[in-house]
């Protein structure tokens, strides 16, 4: 079945798929197995909405903030970028790892971090690749300060 209008409501392509057009049945039937169908996708629509709000309320979500040798601010960085982006592309649980720097004071960096739950970010700290960045960073990284956080709006996604 073809959907004419890419605007009409999702409920009218549903209700296509139980009404046979050549038919001369009348609504009795065809409207029984409509609301039915209609209950079954707002059922369908809130267990996932239900199960992707108890996924977001699982997520451990953190502040690092770290002061760098200024010596080594570069090598850090390079670091860093590579552990970044491999734990975002080969970890699901790695949701978000995004890093800044102060811009009066760039050796001050802040990383949100952000994962499915604290099972993942166990299994974080056990990646070759993280491990490779901590110990490749040990001797650049003069503080380091982790913020457990609450997120102020649950379930808002980063672009």
């Amino acid at each position: 079945m073809k959907i004419r209008n890419a605007g009409i409501s999702p409920f009218y392509f549903l209700k296509g798929l139980f009404i046979n057009k050549h038919s001369h049945e009348t609504g009795v039937l065809n409207n029984f197995r409509f609301h039915v169908l209609t209950i079954i996708t707002f059922m369908l629509f809130f267990f996932s909405y239900s199960s992707a709000a108890a996924q977001q309320k699982n997520q451990m979500v953190r502040l690092a903030k770290l002061v760098i040798d200024s010596v080594q601010l570069e090598s850090y960085k390079a670091l860093l970028k590579e552990e970044i982006e491999t734990s975002v592309r080969v970890e699901p649980g790695v949701l978000t790892l995004y890093a800044v720097s102060e811009k009066e004071h760039p050796t001050h960096i802040t990383i949100l971090e952000i994962y499915a739950d604290t099972d993942a970010y166990k299994a974080h700290l056990q990646t070759p690749h993280f491990i490779k960045y901590k110990n490749g960073t040990k001797d650049m990284v003069r503080s380091l300060e982790l913020v457990e956080t609450v997120p102020l709006v649950p379930g808002m996604k980063i672009k």
